[in-house]
């Protein structure tokens, strides 16, 4: 290989290696540390770790085989995306273990939509796209804390009244009389999470009201044999 076209593939002295992976990590963690005050399952350890790894990976990617290239002749050819376009589809396997369904409702949406930001994030820092980084940093956070809030004012505003009723019934009962009384009387759940304590199944029913009162709604399912216990809360 020519001495020109040796000095043209690119490296990358450890400094800036250090440098790329120390911004990840403080990206990363910081869109981990909004995710573990909010005590979801993947927290600072996990978005810090995901952010490091996508970044090493893209570095790994890009230069860690500059010796192949030198002493290769002109034989050896290397994408420097081929490892880290990996990292898009392989973000999804983690993503889905994040992702919980509980009854009628389902968790963990945000927080898998996080990692595979941070995953991103961690890519545009291990290729020294640090202003990419800075920005999607950035609007990540704004888009978990300031917007979430906006959204939810809003949501509030045009959406029917929502309350949790809390129902108990026996051990192995079935909550389709629950759901069925509650949608006969007008009401529309739209969650339900079932817990079982000792010979009791608890459920919680987030249930829009559709202008009718909470009471008659806890008076319907009061009468359906079998139901133990029966209360509301805002």
């Amino acid at each position: 290989m020519h001495f020109l076209e040796l000095a043209a593939i690119p490296s990358l002295t450890w400094p800036h290696v250090l440098l790329r992976l120390v911004v990840a990590a403080a990206l990363g963690g910081a869109i981990g540390l909004e995710r573990e005050l909010r005590e979801r399952q993947a927290g600072l350890r996990t978005h810090l770790v995901v952010c490091l790894g996508s970044s090493l990976f893209t570095i790994v990617s890009a230069y860690g085989f500059r010796e192949f290239l030198v002493h290769g002749g002109s034989v050896v050819r290397a994408d420097p995306t081929r490892i880290a376009a990996q990292i898009v589809s392989g973000i999804g396997f983690l993503g889905a273990g994040a992702i919980i369904r509980q009854g009628l409702s389902v968790r963990g949406l945000t927080t898998a939509a996080t990692l595979w930001l941070v995953a991103a994030i961690g890519m545009a820092s291990g290729a020294g796209y640090y202003s990419a980084a800075l920005f999607a940093t950035a609007a990540g956070l704004l888009t978990l804390g300031p917007l979430r809030i906006f959204a939810y004012k809003i949501v509030r505003r045009y959406r029917p009244e929502v309350d949790r009723l809390i129902v108990d019934i026996p051990a192995g009962g079935s909550p389709v009389p629950v759901l069925e009384v509650i949608e006969q009387r007008g009401g529309r759940v739209i969650s339900l999470e079932i817990a079982q304590e000792g010979d009791r199944r608890s459920m919680a029913l987030d249930v829009e009201l559709h202008g009718i009162s909470a009471p008659t709604i806890v008076a319907a399912v009061g009468d359906i044999d079998g139901v133990l216990e029966v209360r509301w809360t805002e």
